[in-house]
């Protein structure tokens, strides 16, 4: 298959001088960006960055906790696609930049031991019961990379992860304050509908290649269902939790989530599902930021 004279090279890590990837300079930097999966790991730290505002972080306090945020989820993209790169050869992703041979094995699996290390301190210094929390859910994420995403748990480590992030981000707050449980739980549940709509496109892929996580076991059209319950719920959690009356903005957002995940099922096979969600996590955010907010 394409991939074939890839897998000879990738395999040991070792490239020849002519590699896109094998050295400093602009293409190492492009083939690094592009096996971080910066999609995912954008959004999550935006979605960060909104907790600290909605949190009242002061701006010092804020860029340590979303620097160690996005730290720890540069270490999970680099270490996913590390862990991936024999399934990715196997089922010919040249998508994939190390099956493209733009980046080598080596230099992501240093991407994400360097950026696993910078995660620590930054996470401990908004407090060892916040930096814990966040680092519980990096090491799940580790975990699932590694081993969970082939298991009927595959979507622990996604609820799990999400679920503590609001957590990471009230514990750093003077006090130490827990998040109220309505925030840890639409997190949860976001994590969980984000982890089914993401696999949707390669689950024939998966299952060809031994990986059987609880998507892969469900099935394409079960596992879209979900992923839209999961996420509708999160939404519903989020609009009607918080005290007081639910506002315009919130009745619309649920109304709006229930229409795009409507159309997103119709289609579950492709990425739209995926891009679905994270429209309603921007959405989300919005209603932090602007109605959360002390």
């Amino acid at each position: 298959m394409p991939a074939r004279t890839t897998q000879t090279r990738e395999n040991t890590g070792v490239t020849g001088s002519a590699a896109p990837g094998s050295g400093p300079g602009p293409a190492l930097v492009r083939g690094l960006a592009a096996a971080c999966h910066p999609l995912p790991a954008a959004a999550v730290t935006l979605f960060a960055a909104a907790l600290t505002a909605a949190a009242g972080q002061g701006p010092a306090r804020a860029a340590v906790t979303v620097g160690a945020v996005a730290a720890g989820q540069l270490s999970v993209g680099w270490c996913n696609d590390r862990a991936d790169l024999r399934r990715d050869l196997a089922t010919g992703r040249r998508d994939k930049p190390l099956v493209a041979g733009t980046v080598t094995a080596a230099a992501v699996s240093r991407a994400a031991a360097v950026s696993l290390l910078l995660c620590v301190p930054l996470s401990l210094a908004c407090g060892l019961l916040a930096g814990a929390a966040h680092l519980v859910g990096v090491a799940a994420a580790w975990a699932y990379n590694l081993r969970l995403k082939s298991t009927a748990a595959s979507w622990v480590p996604y609820a799990l992860a999400f679920g503590l992030l609001p957590a990471f981000v009230t514990l750093g707050l003077p006090g130490a304050p827990w998040p109220p449980p309505w925030l840890t739980a639409a997190a949860a549940l976001l994590g969980a509908g984000a982890h089914f709509a993401n696999v949707l496109p390669d689950i024939e892929d998966d299952l060809a290649t031994g990986v059987a996580g609880l998507p892969q076991r469900l099935g394409l059209r079960v596992s879209a269902a979900v992923a839209g319950l999961l996420v509708l719920g999160s939404t519903a959690t989020l609009v009607v939790g918080p005290p007081g009356r639910v506002t315009a903005y919130g009745w619309m957002l649920l109304s709006a989530t229930t229409t795009v995940l409507l159309l997103a099922a119709r289609r579950p096979a492709g990425r739209l599902p995926f891009l679905a969600t994270m429209a309603v996590a921007g959405a989300d955010v919005i209603l932090l930021v602007v109605e959360l907010r002390p």
